[in-house]
């Protein structure tokens, strides 16, 4: 009933967003993010990807040798399919704690996230090497300090931990009615769960959820 509402417009189904602008598929996700919102609300929330990752005891494309250059060349690929401009940042990783921090002390909206995307995956830059640029892109005053407030930093520490129990193990990931849904290929996987509200309670999902290991 939920989704029939929703694409009528009517109460919409609430969404989170967990992200991080250390992700250029975070960047493509947001960009897209309009083919959901008929259906859900989506409220974003910054994370640290590196933290979530740990958690998970798992890595990033870019800290494996072999995926690497295979994972950016695939970005520049789909930027190019989503007809998206795209630039890589000076160097890849890089720490995001400040800008992420930043992000969660502002509550930043929709405009502000995208112009964060922006600055690292269309202007091609790294905040920490041009912060008073970073925020005055983002709208703030160039003298905005990097935050240090103990309850800010308390509360992105918090927001990974709450995407780690909602079960996300990186970016993007949006969470839907107690579902998760990694990277920007589940978004037609989205679609239809948003369209076939009990899709996880078929018989065919609950075994996926429950098939034992064979090592």
């Amino acid at each position: 009933m939920s989704a029939i509402l929703g694409i009528m417009g009517g109460v919409k189904d609430q969404a989170v967003l967990y992200y991080d602008i250390i992700s250029p598929y975070s960047y493509f996700y947001i960009s897209q993010r309009h083919r959901l919102e008929q259906w859900m609300d989506i409220h974003p929330v910054p994370v640290l990807l590196g933290g979530l990752l740990r958690a998970a005891e798992n890595r990033g494309p870019g800290e494996i040798t072999a995926k690497r250059p295979h994972t950016y060349q695939h970005c520049v690929w789909l930027a190019e399919k989503l007809g998206l401009p795209f630039r890589f940042p000076e160097h890849h990783p890089f720490l995001t704690v400040a800008a992420q921090r930043l992000l969660t002390q502002e509550s930043a909206d929709w405009v502000m996230i995208e112009k964060a995307f922006k600055y690292v995956w269309v202007e091609g830059k790294d905040p920490n090497l041009s912060w008073e640029q970073f925020c005055e892109y983002l709208g703030l005053e160039s003298t905005t300090p990097k935050p240090e407030d103990p309850e800010i930093k308390t509360q992105l520490v918090n927001n990974t931990e709450k995407a780690r129990l909602d079960g996300a193990f990186g970016v993007p990931a949006l969470v839907l009615n107690g579902h998760c849904f990694w990277g920007l290929d589940t978004m037609d996987w989205v679609l239809d769960y948003a369209k076939r509200p009990s899709m996880f309670e078929e018989p065919s999902y609950l075994h996926a959820s429950n098939v034992p290991r064979g090592i």
